[in-house]
């Protein structure tokens, strides 16, 4: 008789479980549990509390529950830094720098036990370049769920903070979602998308949770991540870009301090940037200016194979160098680079 009740409930326990919370788990196995020990003979009643005991120890594990349910990562998750740089080299293209200083920045960020302040990216570059997509790669390494986890925090300034007049609003909402999912969970990931459009003043409500405090009332800061992508110094990035070519040196012996130091400054006095004068760079609590280069001719190339490979086809370099030939280059007579980068690639494809 118990045999068949435990069958005929177990349907139901595997369809609850990916909703259910821990205390729920562990109030249904001892309910399932009551009930087998009622329908047993007395001299078993013993025998299935034991049972029961041993599976509720079993169901309450989080290596159990977290099969079901995300779960924010402990110290012993550590990130893979092995498959971040695989996953950068197979997906962004013609980025050396920033993938150098965001993978070796969040490696050793994340490993670090006890990191004095919270890690603070500010993503500089034209459009299509690929802050965006680091920006998915990076949370898809830190989070199993990528940017659909609850532990990942995407703002835009154009959704999010619309209105001017109503900044001391978002001001206080930010600090308050902030404290909320770090409170949750210590390693949050949060990424404020178009800086360029930021009203200048927001990010400084945030000021106090990127400094080198043990801790705010009570919570913890220093564990988090914190991504800024702006269109803001593009132009210093490209002029850099274009010395080398015109000297006849390769982009990969650009290194970060031939741009972080313009880049710092420039975001500082854009009165198009969200860090106009910010606290952020006043108090240095920004830890590293990444540049995303100007894409050139083949890295528009290998945008178009890698959109192809992704969609299951036949990579067609007939039809690779259409899409490339279809974009527009700068400057006007070298023609060197893509001034959309390789935004609109995927809808050029869809064409051919």
């Amino acid at each position: 008789m118990a045999w068949r009740l435990l069958v005929r409930m177990r349907g139901a326990v595997w369809a609850a479980l990916p909703a259910m919370p821990a205390w729920g788990l562990l109030l249904l196995v001892l309910l399932c549990g009551a009930r087998v020990a009622w329908a047993l003979e007395p001299l078993s009643v013993g025998l299935a509390i034991g049972a029961a005991s041993a599976l509720t120890g079993f169901l309450s594990s989080p290596r159990f529950y977290c099969r079901f349910v995300e779960c924010c990562p402990t110290e012993g998750d550590g990130l893979n830094a092995t498959a971040l740089r695989l996953s950068l080299e197979k997906r962004l293209f013609g980025q050396h720098l920033a993938s150098e200083v965001v993978l070796k920045a969040v490696s050793g960020f994340v490993q670090n036990p006890e990191p004095k302040k919270p890690l603070a990216l500010s993503l500089h570059g034209w459009a299509g370049t690929g802050k965006n997509l680091l920006s998915q790669i990076l949370a898809e390494n830190l989070h199993p769920r990528g940017l659909r986890s609850a532990f990942v925090h995407l703002f835009l300034a154009t959704l999010h903070f619309p209105h001017q007049h109503h900044v001391k609003l978002y001001k206080d909402q930010l600090q308050r979602w902030i404290r909320g999912n770090v409170s949750a969970c210590a390693r949050s990931v949060f990424i404020f998308d178009e800086m360029d459009k930021l009203h200048p003043g927001l990010l400084d409500a945030i000021k106090p949770f990127l400094d080198y405090y043990d801790n705010i009332d009570g919570v913890s800061y220093r564990k988090a991540i914190f991504l800024f992508l702006s269109n803001a110094g593009g132009d210093l990035i490209t002029k850099v870009a274009l010395d080398f070519w015109r000297r006849g040196e390769v982009r990969e012996k650009i290194q970060l301090r031939d741009l972080e130091s313009v880049l710092s400054v420039g975001a500082f006095n854009n009165k198009n940037s969200g860090l106009w004068h910010s606290s952020l760079i006043d108090r240095n609590l920004i830890d590293y200016y990444v540049p995303f280069l100007p894409l050139e001719y083949k890295h528009v190339k290998m945008c178009v194979r890698a959109e192809m490979a992704s969609r299951g086809l036949r990579v067609d370099e007939e039809v690779v160098r259409n899409v490339a030939d279809e974009m527009t280059f700068f400057p006007k007579d070298e023609r060197i680079f893509s001034d959309k980068g390789c935004k609109t690639v995927q809808t050029k494809l869809d064409f051919y």
